[in-house]
């Protein structure tokens, strides 16, 4: 955790200062030890995203800021913030990696998933999870798991590992009728190197929260059991949340708990990285039911 994760502000938005304010409060409720997240080197960010992009977004922030997309907005702690989260994210990875914890959950913002090498898109910047993910790599992980549970299809992530066999990217996520960002479909499954590492398990507006655990429990689960991961990371967003405003799914806190406790059945160390959800009280309650049972087990 940091206080720039709630100084990021993009003014009137859903991607709001409260959501942090929110998760803090869940994870103290929770009881969990927090720790500073440290400010992640350039060099770490460099390995997903390209340097002359990263120049750019840091300008624009030492500047005051401004818009990067009509969705994305920056402001002066913006960059500064997405490297505390990689940062955070990278220092979860070690402690996963190194035994100290068998799962650690990283509250940052902006989010990161939707974020491109070279573009910003969807609230994101900087992509969290696969700066973390690309750690692990470097560290001399052989296999990687990203399972993506936000409403929305994490793109970023997708495009940046589509060809990397070591790297397996699972995405539950709604889809269909103009959607946000409308990538994600079924038939998308990687490049030629790493076919079949892209697993997109698109769901309906409207989707139950039984349909959607039957599709997880089949599907992903079994995705990332074959891959064999030596570390699990959790594009962590509750936005499929009944509750929430910018999806149309049924979940409860109850689905994301059993996810959790799913993947940790797999022993193999978990992260969680913090992406979307924007009701607040179901944020800070999906985040405590989460937080709680993983501190539990």
């Amino acid at each position: 955790m940091h206080e720039l994760f709630g100084a990021h502000d993009p003014g009137p938005h859903p991607e709001q200062p409260a959501r942090f304010a929110a998760v803090a409060r869940a994870v103290e409720r929770a009881g969990v030890p927090v720790v500073e997240a440290p400010r992640a080197p350039l060099e770490a960010l460099a390995r997903v995203h390209h340097p002359a992009y990263l120049q750019r977004i840091a300008e624009l922030c030492a500047g005051g800021g401004g818009a990067l997309d009509p969705d994305t907005v920056v402001n002066r702690a913006s960059f500064d913030a997405a490297r505390r989260a990689c940062g955070g994210a990278m220092a979860a990875v070690d402690d996963v990696l190194d035994g100290r914890l068998d799962a650690a959950f990283v509250g940052g913002r902006p989010p990161g998933h939707h974020a491109e090498p070279a573009r910003a898109m969807g609230f994101c910047i900087v992509n969290t999870v696969a700066v973390a993910a690309a750690h692990a790599r470097a560290r001399g992980v052989e296999r990687v798991a990203v399972v993506d549970w936000d409403v929305h299809h994490g793109n970023g992530t997708q495009a940046m590992f589509w060809d990397d066999p070591a790297v397996l990217f699972v995405s539950l996520h709604q889809y269909g009728w103009g959607f946000y960002p409308g990538t994600g479909d079924a038939a998308e499954r990687g490049g030629p190197d790493a076919a079949g590492k892209t697993v997109n398990l698109p769901v309906a507006a409207g989707t139950s929260e039984t349909a959607y655990l039957r599709l997880f429990h089949e599907q992903a689960l079994t995705a990332v059991r074959a891959h064999h991961p030596q570390l699990i990371l959790v594009s962590a967003g509750y936005d499929a949340h009944a509750a929430d405003p910018l999806g149309s799914l049924e979940l409860t806190e109850r689905a994301f708990v059993e996810m959790s406790d799913a993947l940790g059945g797999l022993g193999v160390g978990q992260v969680h990285v913090l992406e979307g959800g924007y009701d607040l009280g179901a944020l800070e309650r999906c985040v405590f039911a989460v937080s709680a049972a993983s501190a539990s087990a």
